[in-house]
């Protein structure tokens, strides 16, 4: 064996430790300059928090502070920091009703923000779902109001289009080669004109309450016929779902002989997420309860979770967006991955119309337009998705919508201008880029990047 190979060996007493679950991860390393050095041991920085505590739980934050993982930390601080000022200016903010309205007028553009993480986490830009949500929802409006199409159906074509147009971008970004920049910023155009083509000369078109798709997505309905009920259920559905899923987790990393979570700390992280819950219940319920809209955006960010962080699929939109020759050579798929990804920026920008003409009961010339797309933009980068591709979740759809409807709403409150609105919300937006940035940098120097 040469001078400079490394040489690593697992301690018998620390292995067995390992099969006992008392100390997974420890290894042993002699140095490559020198062999015949003692045996350093090398302790997995996740174990820390068994080993050591509350002082493990701070080591460890310490660690990902100094290697750029911030997560979510900044936008919670920040959203923090935002309520507290808007609090202090209008004792109206943290009113159940403020944050009831908070709560439901998120949700639209937060649809949108949800599949603009896909196109994110690859490093790239979908300049149309503004336009194809506004297409979205005017198509629904024509078929139901102008051919009598039953809703239910409508919905599903409106969708359904929203995807095909989504996957027509992408194939164009793919197989042609055009950027995803160009191609949407087209696409932006092009369906915004076909938009008011359809809308006609009146630029509106009224959608009736019986069409039960816009009508269930509107700011008067609400999860169950009886509030209160459904606003603790659902808390207590997510409750038992991640106590659930947590365990699970836990049983099958002590299977595969990996660190995992104690049990201390996972019924710390579920009490925690329970108070959480069951008070935004409570503050809700003192409103009017728990809108369908919410219901619908909360049960999506569920759902594409699961797929990014539990599937072979959502591993290949990671790995493409962290390295693309290096994802080809792994084997995947990279233009049908880019196609797909788009597609579903189609799909949730379709939904996300609908939820826009639920708020409206109408198919407008402004649907989809004026600041929507940045706002879209906004929330995922804010909420702490990286513009340079690879790293993010999508819950930060919901961490900067919040952050971004706070805003709006505590200046409407305070009766400030429009313009300041954007001032500020841009201020937030380059923040979090800036602190993207320096981020990625931290990792690069700690070697993580």
């Amino acid at each position: 064996m040469s001078d400079t190979s490394k040489t690593v060996k697992t301690d018998s007493a620390e292995a067995a430790k390992v099969g006992a679950g008392a100390a997974e991860g420890q290894t042993t390393v002699a140095p490559s300059d020198d062999p015949t050095a003692a045996p350093v041991t090398v302790v997995d920085p996740r174990l820390l928090v068994r080993e050591e505590g509350f002082k493990g739980y701070l080591t460890e934050f310490k660690r990902k502070v100094k290697g750029g993982e911030l997560g979510s930390l900044p936008v919670v601080i920040g959203l923090i920091v935002i309520w507290t000022i808007f609090q202090l200016q209008n004792d109206r903010f943290l009113s159940a009703d403020n944050l009831s309205n908070i709560s439901y007028f998120l949700s639209a553009t937060g649809m949108l923000a949800i599949g603009l993480v896909f196109v994110l986490l690859l490093g790239e830009i979908d300049l149309s779902v503004g336009s194809v949500s506004g297409l979205a929802s005017t198509l629904f409006a024509v078929f139901v109001v102008n051919q009598g199409v039953n809703a239910w159906l409508s919905l599903v074509l409106a969708v359904l289009t929203g995807i095909a147009i989504g996957a027509l971008h992408g194939w164009f970004f793919a197989r042609i080669g055009v950027p995803a920049f160009v191609v949407t910023l087209a696409g932006f155009l092009g369906w915004n004109g076909l938009m008011l083509w359809l809308l006609g000369d009146s630029g509106t078109i009224n959608i009736p309450s019986e069409a039960g798709p816009v009508h269930l997505l509107g700011q008067s309905s609400f999860f169950m016929d009886q509030a209160i009920i459904g606003a603790y259920l659902l808390a207590g559905l997510a409750v038992v779902l991640t106590l659930v899923g947590n365990f699970n987790e836990q049983r099958r990393r002590k299977a595969a002989g990996v660190p995992f979570r104690p049990t201390s700390e996972i019924l710390l992280r579920v009490g925690a997420l329970g108070v959480a819950s069951f008070v935004a219940a409570a503050v809700l319920n003192d409103s009017a309860g728990v809108s369908n809209a919410l219901v619908i955006f909360l049960a999506a960010l569920v759902i594409v979770d699961f797929v990014l962080r539990r599937t072979t699929y959502g591993r290949q939109v990671f790995a493409v967006g962290g390295g693309i020759e290096a994802a080809r050579r792994a084997g995947i798929n990279v233009p049908m991955i880019r196609i797909s990804v788009f597609a579903i920026s189609g799909g949730f920008a379709a939904v996300g119309g609908m939820f826009f003409a639920g708020q409206t009961a109408s198919a407008t010339l402004s649907a989809g337009g004026g600041n929507t797309l940045m706002l879209a933009i906004a929330a995922a980068v804010i909420g702490g998705t990286s513009l340079f591709g690879g790293r993010g979740s999508v819950w930060s759809a919901l961490l900067g919508m919040l952050v971004i409807q706070s805003i709006q709403t505590g200046l409407d409150l305070l009766n400030m201008n429009t313009s300041i609105q954007y001032m500020i919300t841009g201020a937030v937006l380059l923040g979090a880029v800036v602190i993207d940035s320096v981020s990625r940098r931290s990792q690069k120097a700690a070697g993580r990047a």
